[in-house]
Protein backbone atom coordinates (compact mmCIF):
# COMPACT_ATOMS: atom_id res chain seq x y z
CA UNK A 1 0.00 0.00 0.00
CA UNK A 2 2.81 2.37 1.01
CA UNK A 3 4.17 1.95 -2.73
CA UNK A 4 0.48 2.57 -4.16
CA UNK A 5 0.21 5.66 -1.94
CA UNK A 6 3.92 7.05 -3.16
CA UNK A 7 3.05 6.75 -6.53
CA UNK A 8 -0.31 8.43 -6.60
CA UNK A 9 1.33 11.43 -4.42
CA UNK A 10 4.26 11.50 -6.85
CA UNK A 11 3.18 10.65 -9.98
CA UNK A 12 6.17 13.15 -11.67
CA UNK A 13 9.28 11.08 -11.29
CA UNK A 14 11.33 12.93 -8.62
CA UNK A 15 14.26 13.83 -10.88
CA UNK A 16 12.06 15.04 -14.24
CA UNK A 17 10.66 17.65 -11.22
CA UNK A 18 14.09 18.42 -10.21
CA UNK A 19 15.53 19.25 -13.40
CA UNK A 20 12.18 21.30 -14.59
CA UNK A 21 12.48 23.25 -11.47
CA UNK A 22 16.27 24.54 -12.06
CA UNK A 23 15.49 25.40 -15.84
CA UNK A 24 12.68 27.50 -14.64
CA UNK A 25 14.85 28.80 -11.84
CA UNK A 26 17.84 29.45 -14.74
CA UNK A 27 15.10 31.47 -17.11
CA UNK A 28 15.95 28.76 -19.64
CA UNK A 29 14.30 30.09 -23.31
CA UNK A 30 14.15 27.54 -26.50
CA UNK A 31 16.33 29.98 -27.91
CA UNK A 32 19.97 29.32 -28.13
CA UNK A 33 22.48 30.79 -25.06
CA UNK A 34 26.15 30.54 -26.60
CA UNK A 35 27.69 32.11 -29.43
CA UNK A 36 28.17 29.06 -31.39
CA UNK A 37 24.78 28.23 -31.27
CA UNK A 38 23.53 31.65 -32.32
CA UNK A 39 25.35 31.52 -35.40
CA UNK A 40 24.59 28.02 -36.19
CA UNK A 41 20.91 29.60 -35.53
CA UNK A 42 21.26 32.40 -37.54
CA UNK A 43 22.95 30.40 -41.05
CA UNK A 44 20.15 28.40 -40.53
CA UNK A 45 17.55 30.92 -41.08
CA UNK A 46 20.11 32.87 -43.86
CA UNK A 47 20.42 29.41 -46.09
CA UNK A 48 16.55 28.79 -45.43
CA UNK A 49 15.65 32.04 -46.95
CA UNK A 50 18.18 31.71 -49.52
CA UNK A 51 16.47 28.08 -50.79
CA UNK A 52 12.97 30.42 -50.72
CA UNK A 53 15.06 33.04 -52.97
CA UNK A 54 16.30 31.56 -55.14
CA UNK A 55 13.15 29.50 -56.03
CA UNK A 56 11.17 31.85 -56.47
CA UNK A 57 13.16 33.98 -58.51
CA UNK A 58 13.66 30.18 -61.13
CA UNK A 59 9.78 30.34 -61.20
CA UNK A 60 9.95 34.13 -61.74
CA UNK A 61 12.38 33.61 -64.53
CA UNK A 62 10.64 30.41 -65.75
CA UNK A 63 6.77 31.89 -65.82
CA UNK A 64 7.00 33.49 -69.34
CA UNK A 65 8.88 30.87 -71.22
CA UNK A 66 5.91 28.58 -69.86
CA UNK A 67 3.32 31.60 -71.11
CA UNK A 68 5.42 31.89 -74.55
CA UNK A 69 5.33 27.67 -75.10
CA UNK A 70 1.70 27.83 -74.07
CA UNK A 71 0.65 30.05 -76.48
CA UNK A 72 2.33 28.70 -78.96
CA UNK A 73 0.75 25.46 -78.78
CA UNK A 74 -2.56 27.10 -78.54
CA UNK A 75 -1.51 29.12 -82.06
CA UNK A 76 -0.67 26.01 -83.61
CA UNK A 77 -4.08 24.22 -82.57
CA UNK A 78 -6.02 27.02 -83.90
CA UNK A 79 -3.95 26.69 -86.90
CA UNK A 80 -4.32 23.17 -87.23
CA UNK A 81 -7.98 24.07 -87.19
CA UNK A 82 -8.40 25.86 -89.63
CA UNK A 83 -6.53 24.31 -91.65
CA UNK A 84 -8.83 20.75 -91.37
CA UNK A 85 -12.00 23.03 -91.45
CA UNK A 86 -9.85 24.35 -95.06
CA UNK A 87 -9.53 20.81 -96.26
CA UNK A 88 -13.18 19.60 -95.24
CA UNK A 89 -14.32 22.28 -97.15
CA UNK A 90 -12.43 21.48 -100.06
CA UNK A 91 -14.29 17.98 -99.82
CA UNK A 92 -17.49 19.46 -99.84
CA UNK A 93 -17.01 21.18 -102.96
CA UNK A 94 -14.98 18.30 -104.69
CA UNK A 95 -18.29 15.75 -103.55
CA UNK A 96 -20.28 18.44 -105.01
CA UNK A 97 -18.19 18.30 -108.00
CA UNK A 98 -18.27 14.62 -108.42
CA UNK A 99 -21.80 14.58 -107.96
CA UNK A 100 -22.33 16.83 -111.07
CA UNK A 101 -20.18 15.33 -113.46
CA UNK A 102 -22.18 11.91 -112.35
CA UNK A 103 -25.51 13.40 -113.34
CA UNK A 104 -24.32 14.85 -116.07
CA UNK A 105 -22.64 11.09 -117.72
CA UNK A 106 -26.01 10.09 -116.56
CA UNK A 107 -27.84 12.61 -118.75
CA UNK A 108 -25.79 12.43 -121.33
CA UNK A 109 -25.80 8.66 -121.35
CA UNK A 110 -29.49 7.73 -120.51
CA UNK A 111 -31.73 10.44 -120.73
CA UNK A 112 -33.09 13.12 -118.23
CA UNK A 113 -35.53 11.00 -117.07
CA UNK A 114 -33.66 7.69 -116.56
CA UNK A 115 -30.84 10.04 -114.76
CA UNK A 116 -33.11 11.55 -112.28
CA UNK A 117 -34.57 7.63 -111.43
CA UNK A 118 -30.69 6.37 -110.68
CA UNK A 119 -29.50 9.51 -108.79
CA UNK A 120 -32.69 9.35 -106.67
CA UNK A 121 -32.54 5.55 -106.40
CA UNK A 122 -28.68 5.41 -105.50
CA UNK A 123 -29.15 8.62 -103.22
CA UNK A 124 -27.01 11.05 -105.43
CA UNK A 125 -29.54 13.43 -105.13
CA UNK A 126 -32.06 14.90 -102.62
CA UNK A 127 -35.41 13.32 -102.50
CA UNK A 128 -38.88 14.72 -100.83
CA UNK A 129 -42.11 13.37 -100.93
CA UNK A 130 -44.58 11.22 -98.62
CA UNK A 131 -43.97 8.77 -96.12
CA UNK A 132 -42.91 8.03 -92.68
CA UNK A 133 -41.18 9.65 -89.38
CA UNK A 134 -39.86 7.01 -87.35
CA UNK A 135 -38.34 8.14 -84.53
CA UNK A 136 -36.22 5.41 -81.86
CA UNK A 137 -34.60 6.03 -78.89
CA UNK A 138 -32.91 4.49 -75.48
CA UNK A 139 -35.17 3.30 -72.52
CA UNK A 140 -35.28 6.31 -69.96
CA UNK A 141 -33.12 4.28 -67.52
CA UNK A 142 -30.94 2.31 -69.61
CA UNK A 143 -27.90 0.87 -68.16
CA UNK A 144 -24.40 0.41 -70.32
CA UNK A 145 -23.93 -2.86 -69.00
CA UNK A 146 -21.38 -4.50 -67.61
CA UNK A 147 -19.28 -5.80 -70.29
CA UNK A 148 -16.96 -3.84 -72.15
CA UNK A 149 -19.40 -3.30 -75.53
CA UNK A 150 -22.72 -3.13 -73.58
CA UNK A 151 -24.36 -3.51 -77.31
CA UNK A 152 -23.03 -7.19 -77.61
CA UNK A 153 -25.93 -8.63 -75.83
CA UNK A 154 -27.85 -11.16 -76.42
CA UNK A 155 -30.96 -11.06 -78.95
CA UNK A 156 -32.61 -8.07 -77.34
CA UNK A 157 -31.56 -4.50 -76.08
CA UNK A 158 -31.11 -5.69 -72.45
CA UNK A 159 -29.35 -2.87 -71.32
CA UNK A 160 -32.07 -0.94 -72.51
CA UNK A 161 -30.51 0.46 -75.52
CA UNK A 162 -30.81 0.62 -78.72
CA UNK A 163 -27.93 -1.05 -80.69
CA UNK A 164 -26.75 -1.12 -84.36
CA UNK A 165 -28.21 -4.77 -85.01
CA UNK A 166 -31.67 -3.09 -84.36
CA UNK A 167 -31.28 0.27 -86.56
CA UNK A 168 -30.27 -2.20 -89.20
CA UNK A 169 -33.55 -4.42 -88.44
CA UNK A 170 -35.43 -0.96 -88.95
CA UNK A 171 -34.20 -0.18 -91.94
CA UNK A 172 -34.99 -3.26 -93.44
CA UNK A 173 -37.85 -3.66 -92.56
CA UNK A 174 -38.75 -0.21 -93.90
CA UNK A 175 -37.12 -1.12 -97.61
CA UNK A 176 -39.15 -4.36 -97.18
CA UNK A 177 -42.28 -2.53 -96.85
CA UNK A 178 -41.62 0.21 -99.93
CA UNK A 179 -39.26 2.58 -98.87
CA UNK A 180 -38.15 4.19 -101.64
CA UNK A 181 -35.27 6.21 -99.97
CA UNK A 182 -34.13 6.20 -96.25
CA UNK A 183 -32.44 8.68 -93.45
CA UNK A 184 -31.00 8.41 -90.27
CA UNK A 185 -30.66 11.58 -88.19
CA UNK A 186 -30.04 13.66 -91.98
CA UNK A 187 -27.84 10.99 -92.86
CA UNK A 188 -28.67 9.25 -96.86
CA UNK A 189 -28.46 5.53 -96.61
CA UNK A 190 -26.97 4.04 -100.19
CA UNK A 191 -26.69 0.65 -101.36
CA UNK A 192 -23.25 0.82 -99.47
CA UNK A 193 -24.27 2.46 -96.75
CA UNK A 194 -23.30 0.63 -92.88
CA UNK A 195 -24.21 0.65 -89.75
CA UNK A 196 -22.58 -0.43 -87.15
CA UNK A 197 -20.88 -0.02 -83.47
CA UNK A 198 -18.34 1.30 -82.00
CA UNK A 199 -18.70 1.28 -78.36
CA UNK A 200 -21.82 3.17 -77.26
CA UNK A 201 -21.99 4.88 -80.57
CA UNK A 202 -23.85 3.67 -83.63
CA UNK A 203 -22.42 4.60 -86.68
CA UNK A 204 -23.89 5.06 -90.26
CA UNK A 205 -20.97 5.71 -92.78
CA UNK A 206 -18.60 6.11 -89.84
CA UNK A 207 -20.01 8.71 -88.69
CA UNK A 208 -21.58 8.63 -85.16
CA UNK A 209 -25.20 9.22 -84.31
CA UNK A 210 -26.68 9.95 -80.98
CA UNK A 211 -30.10 8.91 -79.72
CA UNK A 212 -32.98 9.59 -80.55
CA UNK A 213 -32.93 8.37 -84.00
CA UNK A 214 -34.84 10.05 -86.59
CA UNK A 215 -35.59 7.70 -89.79
CA UNK A 216 -37.33 9.12 -92.45
CA UNK A 217 -38.64 7.12 -95.06
CA UNK A 218 -39.88 8.00 -98.61
CA UNK A 219 -42.52 6.03 -99.94
CA UNK A 220 -46.48 5.36 -99.61
CA UNK A 221 -47.20 6.82 -96.26
CA UNK A 222 -50.47 4.99 -95.18
CA UNK A 223 -49.06 1.65 -96.78
CA UNK A 224 -45.71 2.01 -95.58
CA UNK A 225 -46.65 2.71 -92.15
CA UNK A 226 -48.96 -0.71 -91.86
CA UNK A 227 -46.47 -2.87 -93.97
CA UNK A 228 -43.76 -2.31 -91.85
CA UNK A 229 -45.36 -2.04 -88.72
CA UNK A 230 -47.15 -5.45 -89.46
CA UNK A 231 -43.92 -7.42 -90.72
CA UNK A 232 -41.25 -9.13 -88.76
CA UNK A 233 -39.04 -6.15 -88.04
CA UNK A 234 -42.11 -3.70 -86.87
CA UNK A 235 -42.68 -6.43 -84.59
CA UNK A 236 -39.48 -6.83 -83.67
CA UNK A 237 -39.52 -3.17 -82.86
CA UNK A 238 -42.78 -3.61 -80.76
CA UNK A 239 -41.05 -6.10 -79.03
CA UNK A 240 -38.06 -4.31 -77.56
CA UNK A 241 -40.67 -1.43 -76.88
CA UNK A 242 -42.78 -3.69 -74.22
CA UNK A 243 -39.86 -5.72 -73.01
CA UNK A 244 -37.03 -3.19 -72.68
CA UNK A 245 -39.01 -0.42 -72.23
CA UNK A 246 -37.08 1.22 -75.90
CA UNK A 247 -39.45 4.09 -76.99
CA UNK A 248 -40.10 4.25 -80.64
CA UNK A 249 -43.16 6.67 -82.29
CA UNK A 250 -44.07 6.39 -86.36
CA UNK A 251 -46.17 9.04 -88.27
CA UNK A 252 -47.14 9.61 -91.35
CA UNK A 253 -45.86 12.39 -93.09
CA UNK A 254 -47.29 14.81 -96.23
CA UNK A 255 -43.39 15.56 -96.97
CA UNK A 256 -40.40 14.30 -95.86
CA UNK A 257 -37.45 16.09 -97.40
CA UNK A 258 -33.84 13.82 -97.31
CA UNK A 259 -30.69 15.02 -98.22
CA UNK A 260 -28.23 13.45 -100.79
CA UNK A 261 -25.87 10.99 -99.65
CA UNK A 262 -22.03 11.68 -100.03
CA UNK A 263 -20.36 10.63 -103.66
CA UNK A 264 -19.89 7.21 -103.67
CA UNK A 265 -17.11 6.33 -105.89
CA UNK A 266 -16.94 3.33 -107.92
CA UNK A 267 -13.49 1.78 -108.49
CA UNK A 268 -13.97 -1.82 -109.21
CA UNK A 269 -17.15 -2.22 -111.39
CA UNK A 270 -17.49 -1.88 -115.25
CA UNK A 271 -20.62 -1.10 -116.68
CA UNK A 272 -21.51 -3.85 -119.41
CA UNK A 273 -22.47 -3.44 -122.68
CA UNK A 274 -24.64 -5.81 -124.51
CA UNK A 275 -23.62 -6.28 -128.26
CA UNK A 276 -25.84 -6.18 -130.84
CA UNK A 277 -26.61 -9.20 -133.24
CA UNK A 278 -27.00 -9.84 -136.62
Amino acid sequence: MSLLTNVMDHSLDDGYAEAAARKKAAGASGMPKTLRAKLGFAAGLVLAALVVTVGAAQARVAAPVVAKERQELIDRIDKETKSADKLEGSVDTLRDDVSARQRAALKTSGGSGQADLVSMLSGATAVHGPGVRLVVNDAKEASSGGGDNPRETADFSDTGRVRDRDMQRVVNGLWAAGAEAVSINGQRLTALSAIRAAGDAILVDNKPLVPPYTVLAVGDGQRLSSKFQNGADGLYLHALEDTYGIRATIAVESDLRLPAAPSVIVRTAQPRTEKGTS
